[in-house]
């Protein structure tokens, strides 16, 4: 038995403001995380501090107390399991990385998870898989259209593969009201087709309760990804 990933659609599974979490097969947890740092946006690219090993709790006491509060820095714990690696992301998380240079790169496959749960806009959960420096696919977890998503984008033999898994799981509901009034249920199911599908899992206890290898880094002013300007 393994934990699997459908306990991140869980009310706040890993941190009061979601969860942000990268997948790779095939690569080590020191490499994914150095590589996950370089991925962030900003024009000040300081290294990252290795902090020994940290529980969430522990990673955002130092970062409150480093900075004033978890919102000025950035915490990346990390581990393995089995030919798995992860990288769990902590603090100041929010739109701070970015697709260059690829984590992908070199042939490595990554499965990235994330869910800013306490945004008010209301932006919903995506998944996205990627390859050698190309997504293969993504999608909105909520699949109810919004935010420019109405399915699963990419290549178009990976996407209506999982797009097929889907259909089968009862996905996306008939009753377009439901994926309003039952998003968590929608989000929860979504997860565990990825599940499947792709065969992740992702250590639950030790995640939560466990010290993970951690690398902290202070949150930079990001740049914009769009536009090429510094947001202030």
């Amino acid at each position: 038995m393994t934990d699997g990933i459908t306990w991140l659609g869980e009310p706040k599974s890993i941190d009061w403001g979601g969860y942000s979490v990268v997948i790779a097969l095939d690569l080590a947890g020191e490499e994914l995380a150095a590589r996950v740092a370089a991925s962030r946006f900003g024009r000040h690219k300081q290294l990252p501090r290795s902090l020994g090993s940290l529980t969430g709790c522990q990673a955002d006491d130092l970062m409150s107390g480093l900075f004033g509060d978890t919102h000025q820095a950035i915490a990346l714990r990390y581990g393995e399991i089995d030919e798995w690696s992860y990288v769990v992301q902590h603090g100041s998380w929010y739109g701070e990385f970015g697709p260059k240079p690829p984590v992908s790169r070199g042939g490595a496959h990554v499965y990235r998870l994330w869910y800013e749960e306490e945004n008010g806009k209301p932006v919903p959960p995506y998944f996205s898989y990627e390859h050698d420096g190309r997504t293969l696919c993504a999608f909105n977890l909520h699949l109810d259209g919004s935010w420019g998503y109405t399915g699963v984008d990419g290549d178009p033999e990976v996407a209506s593969a999982l797009e097929a898994e889907l259909r089968a799981a009862g996905l996306p509901p008939e009753d377009p009201e439901r994926l309003v009034d039952d998003r968590r249920t929608v989000h929860r199911t979504c997860l565990g087709v990825i599940e499947r599908h792709f065969g992740l899992t992702l250590p639950r206890e030790e995640i939560l309760n466990s010290p993970l290898p951690t690398l902290l880094m202070r949150a930079n002013v990001a740049q914009c990804p769009f536009c090429g300007t510094p947001q202030s």
